[in-house]
């Protein structure tokens, strides 16, 4: 089995750079255009099934994208901030620095957030669930972070060693017939390449 995990397009709040954790925030005007850009991409590719993340900016991706009848669950939400949900990344950084770059290795947890091993265990209880039932390309409709945990899960990568996950950006894994799982693409987009994706 593949996974073709897609990260929601650009949100009012990544615009604004601010953090989201599970705030139902829409997609801005240009994540609506960069979903739609991906949609040639993910019909060529094909999918027997699809699983999204419950929120706003994740299901109006799934749409744009054409993922067909996902089964929507709110476990592969982003982890919780708690905190930190609303809060500019700037704002962040000046005031704590060291727990924000802990934040995203998974090592620090923001006042009132969740945890990075149980959002880990909640997300890729989803895919263990998924991968029982045969199919050859499954689409992953959700956040930056739970990619994150995806790949620190079934490739050893930890949180610290990933770039942020560009928005409507397409990553591949490859599962199961007796091998290791396999990064097959990590971060494309259709249109152009992106190394300051935001959190």
């Amino acid at each position: 089995m593949r996974l073709l995990l897609v990260r929601h397009g650009q949100s009012e709040w990544n615009a604004s750079r601010r953090l989201q954790g599970q705030a139902d925030i829409g997609l801005s005007e240009r994540g609506r255009s960069q979903a739609d850009a991906l949609q040639s991409v993910i019909t060529g590719i094909g999918h027997c099934r699809a699983v999204s993340s419950d929120l706003r900016r994740v299901s109006e991706t799934a749409q744009r994208i054409g993922a067909e009848k996902p089964r929507f669950t709110e476990d592969l939400r982003e982890i919780d901030v708690g905190d930190w949900t609303g809060r500019p990344i700037d704002d962040i950084r000046a005031e704590d620095e060291a727990a924000y770059l802990g934040w995203r290795a998974g090592t620090f947890v923001p006042p009132g957030g969740e945890d990075w091993a149980p959002f880990a265990d909640r997300v890729c209880a989803v895919i263990e669930d998924e991968l029982r039932n045969s199919c050859q390309n499954l689409l992953v409709v959700c956040h930056g972070g739970v990619i994150r945990a995806i790949l620190q899960r079934y490739l050893g990568l930890a949180p610290a060693c990933v770039i942020p996950v560009a928005p409507a950006s397409l990553s591949a894994l490859r599962m199961g017939n007796g091998k290791l799982p396999r990064l097959e693409l990590f971060n494309y987009l259709p249109d152009s390449l992106e190394f300051g994706a935001p959190d």
